[in-house]
């Protein structure tokens, strides 16, 4: 373990407290400060342009449900469908006969179609409810077409729905719920009907479309691609595109995509930035952040408010009423504030030992980066999500 990593584990000494109380401080940046740079497949840096999946959904039903299915009167969309299928078998129900379904759910269907995806393969579905079915566990999927936004049917979803989520629920009215039991997956319960028309066979150039855009890291891809397969392969479009000159026989674009894929290239350096989740506390600091000289107090006002009420008991015969007499106790204290100050050029390592030493809950946390942040003091992009 070198220094650095050391050093930053002792100033973490008190922040197990911080952390137990939702303080989250992630330092992936900083235990690979002191690394040299990685260099990363193509392949993991950008997606090939036009190669890309495409979503689909359908309507359907869940039927063999243990009495947990929607209640029609305040789903009718459900019988009506369950009336639909059956007149495609050849059985009409009454006009005046409204079934009352226990064992049925109208569901939605979704799934992602993969790029290059054939007739006759197979791939996962979602099933979700959109009524007010309690459960879906064990109910079984009826053939459903799944449409893409061009409205084509693309695959036909059927089979036995797998729920990861449980739910119990007594006569008392004491109920149970563990995860989500309204939705559940389907695996291999979709068959591919129709292809989806892919660019990649065409001619021309292939374009690779990075998955986070750096100027840095496209030129060092085109360079990359030159230096192996000579000057004016590759040429860099833009901050988040890459042009490669594509072969002219169609049966070798695989190969030479793949082959394209297997080079290595070291990325850009990652931008200062700062991330705060403002729901879970949970806050992480690249390794470029930097503080400039600055002294922040960190202190925080009580406000305690306490009801004590009295009853007033009137004397013997004098014909008074019993009453209870409101007593509040309003308090207002301010704990001692702490402050600490940063040097310049401070980097991670202070940032952490300094937040953690004070004991910084969640808000006060997000409290201080704006500060900073406002102050000028802090070099980075801070981002609240």
């Amino acid at each position: 373990m070198n220094a650095s990593l050391s050093s930053v584990l002792r100033g973490l000494g008190r922040g197990a407290v911080a952390v137990s109380r939702g303080v989250a401080i992630v330092l992936f940046a900083c235990l690979s400060a002191n690394q040299p740079a990685h260099a990363d497949k193509i392949r993991d840096l950008a997606q090939v342009g036009g190669v890309r999946s495409n979503q689909l959904i359908g309507y359907g039903l869940v039927v063999g449900l243990d009495g947990s299915g929607d209640q029609t009167t305040q789903a009718p969309f459900t019988t009506q469908s369950l009336e639909n299928m059956l007149v495609q078998f050849g059985i009409t129900v009454p006009a005046n006969v409204r079934p009352q379904l226990k064992n049925a759910a109208a569901v939605t269907v979704t799934a992602q179609l993969p790029p290059f995806a054939k007739p006759g393969q197979v791939i996962d579905i979602t099933v979700a409810s959109i009524g007010n079915a309690k459960s879906i566990r064990g109910g079984e999927l009826l053939m459903t077409p799944l449409r893409g936004a061009d409205g084509n049917v693309y695959a036909m979803a059927q089979g036995s729905v797998v729920v990861g989520g449980v739910s119990a629920q007594g006569k008392s009215g004491s109920s149970v719920q563990v995860n989500i039991s309204a939705s559940g997956r389907v695996p291999n319960g979709a068959t591919v009907e129709r292809a989806v028309a892919s660019t990649f066979s065409n001619g021309g150039d292939l374009m690779l479309n990075l998955n986070t855009a750096d100027f840095t890291t496209a030129t060092r891809i085109a360079e990359s691609i030159n230096h192996t397969y000579g000057a004016g392969t590759a040429s860099a479009v833009d901050g988040g595109s890459v042009s490669v000159r594509g072969p002219v026989d169609p049966s070798q674009r695989v190969a030479w995509m793949g082959a394209i894929q297997g080079l290595e290239v070291t990325p850009g350096d990652a931008p200062a930035r700062v991330v705060v989740n403002s729901r879970t506390g949970t806050v992480v600091i690249g390794s470029e952040v930097r503080v400039t000289p600055a002294a922040v107090a960190h202190g925080s006002i009580q406000v305690t408010i306490s009801e004590q009420p009295q009853v007033s008991q009137p004397e013997a015969f004098s014909r008074g009423q019993t009453a209870v007499v409101p007593s509040s106790n309003v308090q207002v204290s301010e704990d001692g504030g702490h402050m600490f100050k940063f040097g310049p050029g401070t980097n991670l390592d202070t940032i952490v030992r300094a937040v953690n030493q004070v004991g910084a809950s969640p808000s006060d946390l997000i409290s201080i980066l704006q500060a900073l942040k406002q102050a000028g003091a802090l070099h980075a992009e801070l981002v609240v999500i």
